[in-house]
């Protein structure tokens, strides 16, 4: 018959054991010496789940006190929760690992009175009290309302509740983190400890909704925020994105591991549009256009040779490492947003769906009525809008070069014989001069029209005094803001080039542009002053000049004026000594860029006595004494005189020239490149740039009076406004051979 010893417990220890629900008064422990068992707690009868232990053998009293070591450390008093298990009241939990109190290893399992492995949820079939915990703990999981569960909620969404009971392992809660044990460990685990969120519940409720609503804002923020900052207005986030709710109800129904995947590339993408809009900013204000995905990676490099100019070195390159490290955050902050999100919607099912169609709704409602806010329309799809466009853009840039190349091989001059060519100009000093930056807006803004107009207007009568005629009109550049090679090449060749793959197409070709058609003559000697080159630039020959002088060959001495490396009255000074000023077989054709006026515009040189020009020294003192660019770009106001200031230097210098070096066979054809950017022009600015031709020689303007432009170097505001690409055709036919009658 078996039978049950009775177990040496702690004497301060009187918890009742699973085994024995009923509390009972243990007598004094005896010492391992005694040998003896205590008769008086046997149980005659054996216990159903002690049948598999041995029955013939007796542990000794070490083992004895082992087991009973053991099933104290194993339990917990006054109703305590152990890790793994749960417990109802009353009764004492067990861990999966608890043996029988002879120290049999228990199976996992409930069993029935048999050993026969019983399925979770059975009804027992004997009510054995002895069991009643375990079997209570074991059904308890099948009896709670189980919720509708993600494996990938998060668990920063819900704080839990430190004062109700930690959840069965078996059935995780998607709504709450995993449990927290305050009891002590078993005696084989470390002891736990309460994590932050235990500690802190309420700070730890704020900061997830704190987090949610920062995913939420950043969302809107790129899905809504406008590519051009003339158009950043608080009613462009009023508005209700339909690739939001879109892309939203997508991850809501796809599969849990697809939706992960979904989720972060969504996130990625949303990062990169977000980038995008960012370089349509920077461009709209620089350059009057968007980003171009294809053929504008090339004008960054150029972007960071004009910081180096304006800030530095250093300068420069804290701004490229601050410019990749906003990249990356912005990516990775997009990410978490939206992976964020979807884990809320997810753990929320119910209530996301019902919101996400109460917001399709309302777009619908929004998008028949057109309803507006302040002129915006609140069913919003712009970022779809953006990328269409793009998309647009990209095909149509892959498509420009074939066309580009049809238009540049169609040429009314391409085989005029060069003794027909320019024949109204032989024997002339024909200048092609252009001023950088310098727009309609310096004429027309009203905060700039008084000072220039006053400069316009005496140096039209100082070069009336010495003899010169002169007329005016607009041309329509291609470009604004920036890009002057793009619209010197448009103006010499006759083609639109507005995009550097033209430019890279023209010059790789054999287009006679203007300045060709003069050194294909033989007539003249052609050379370019180009003080903003500095370095090789092969491009030159291209464009038919003999004799290049750049900012390394004009023997300047002085300092840079930001991006200006040469001061335009040394430049011309430098022309009049190298060229102009030397006697030659042949009449000069020269092509002379002007930098002066060159973005950021301070600080700017002033104009000086020529004889003190020198090597260019003297201009230490000049620039010592001038605006730092830091200081101005603080103020729009302060841009915008400097600007003024520096059109008026340039200007200045140009004309003081010709009336003082030039001759009766001068003539000087000088224009604006393009437009200043938006913080001088504002936001409707349009691309026309002044023209002027100046001439001692009145027969040289009689053959452009058809033309119909203004008297002077100020034109009017109804002047004829031509495209800058049709200026060759109509020089070379105005100057080319009469027609005969």
């Amino acid at each position: 018959m078996s039978h049950t010893s009775s177990r040496q417990l702690p004497d301060k220890d009187d918890t009742p054991t699973a085994e024995d629900p009923t509390p009972t008064v243990l007598p004094e422990r005896r010492s391992a010496e005694d040998g003896h068992r205590d008769d008086a707690h046997r149980d005659d009868a054996p216990r159903d789940d002690e049948e598999a232990a041995p029955t013939d053998t007796e542990p000794e009293a070490g083992e004895a006190t082992t087991a009973a070591d053991t099933a104290a450390d194993t339990s917990t008093a006054e109703d305590t929760a152990k890790p793994d298990d749960t417990s109802t009241a009353g009764d004492t939990a067990k861990p999966d690992d608890t043996s029988t109190a002879d120290g049999t290893p228990k199976p996992d399992d409930t069993s029935t009175p048999d050993g026969t492995p019983k399925a979770d949820g059975a009804p027992e079939t004997a009510p054995d009290p002895e069991a009643t915990a375990e079997a209570e703990a074991e059904a308890a999981p099948d009896t709670r309302a189980v919720p509708e569960t993600d494996p990938e909620t998060d668990s920063d969404l819900a704080t839990p509740d430190p004062t109700s009971p930690d959840p069965d392992p078996a059935t995780p809660d998607p709504e709450t983190p995993g449990p927290t044990d305050p009891s002590p460990a078993a005696p084989d685990s470390a002891p736990g400890r309460p994590g932050w969120r235990g500690k802190h519940p309420d700070a730890a409720r704020v900061l997830a909704w704190t987090a949610t609503g920062i995913a939420v804002a950043l969302v809107l923020f790129a899905l809504l925020v406008p590519n051009d900052l003339a158009r950043f207005t608080p009613s462009r986030f009023v508005r209700i994105p339909a690739e939001g709710i879109l892309g939203a109800a997508l991850l809501l129904v796809l599969p849990p591991k697809p939706r992960r995947i979904a989720a972060v590339v969504g996130g990625v993408g949303l990062g990169l549009l977000t980038i995008l809009k960012f370089l349509d900013m920077g461009f709209y204000w620089s350059l009057e256009r968007p980003f171009d995905l294809v053929l504008d990676w090339v004008l960054l490099d150029d972007a960071e040779s004009f910081l180096k100019d304006s800030i530095g070195g250093g300068g420069a390159l804290a701004v490229v490492v601050g410019v990749i490290a906003l990249a990356v955050a912005v990516v990775a902050l997009m990410t978490w947003s939206v992976v964020r999100l979807t884990r809320l919607m997810a753990s929320r099912r119910h209530f996301a769906g019902r919101t996400l169609l109460v917001l399709g709704t309302a777009w619908m409602t929004c998008s028949v009525l057109t309803l507006e806010v302040a002129g915006v329309p609140v069913a919003s799809r712009s970022a779809a809008t953006l990328l269409e466009n793009r998309a647009d853009a990209v095909r149509a840039g892959i498509k420009d070069g074939r066309a580009f190349a049809q238009q540049a091989s169609v040429d009314a001059f391409a085989d005029t014989p060069s003794d027909q060519l320019l024949t109204g100009l032989r024997g002339k000093d024909v200048i092609f001069a252009f001023i950088e930056s310098y727009g309609r807006s310096a004429i027309d803004d009203p905060a700039m029209t008084e000072p220039i107009n006053e400069t316009l207007t005496a140096k039209t009568k100082e070069l009336s005094d010495a003899g010169y005629s002169s007329q005016s009109a607009w041309l329509r550049s291609p470009v604004a803001g920036a890009g002057s090679w793009l619209a010197h090449s448009t103006f010499l060749s006759g083609l639109w080039i507005k995009n550097q793959q033209r430019y890279r197409n023209l010059t790789s070709g054999n287009r006679m542009t203007l300045t060709e058609a003069f050194r294909r003559t033989d007539a003249w000697r052609t050379v370019g002053i180009m003080p903003g080159v500095t370095r090789a630039w092969p491009e030159g020959k291209f464009f038919g000049l003999d004799h290049i002088y750049d900012s390394r060959q004009l023997g300047y001495q002085g300092p840079k004026f930001s991006w200006s490396p040469v001061p335009d009255q040394y430049s011309l000074a430098a022309f009049e000594r190298l060229e102009h000023g030397k006697k030659h077989s042949k009449p000069l054709m020269s092509e002379i860029i002007l930098t002066s006026s060159h973005n950021p515009w301070a600080p700017i040189p002033k104009t000086i006595p020529e004889d003190q020009v020198g090597d260019g020294s003297v201009y230490d003192a000049i620039h010592d004494a001038g605006k730092d660019p830091k200081e101005v770009w603080k103020d729009p106001a302060k841009v915008r005189d400097e600007y003024r200031k520096a059109i008026q230097y340039s200007v200045t210098s140009l004309v003081d020239y010709v009336a003082k070096h030039g001759n009766k066979n001068t003539v000087l054809v000088f224009l604006g490149d393009h437009q200043p950017n938006r913080t001088v022009t504002g936001d409707k600015a349009g691309r026309d740039v002044p023209i002027a031709i100046v001439a001692h020689d009145q027969g040289v303007l009689d053959r452009i009076s058809d033309w119909n432009w203004t008297d002077g170097l100020k034109p009017a505001t109804d002047a004829p406004e031509w495209r800058m690409d049709t200026f060759r055709d109509r020089f070379l036919t105005a100057y080319g051979p009469k027609p005969t009658s």
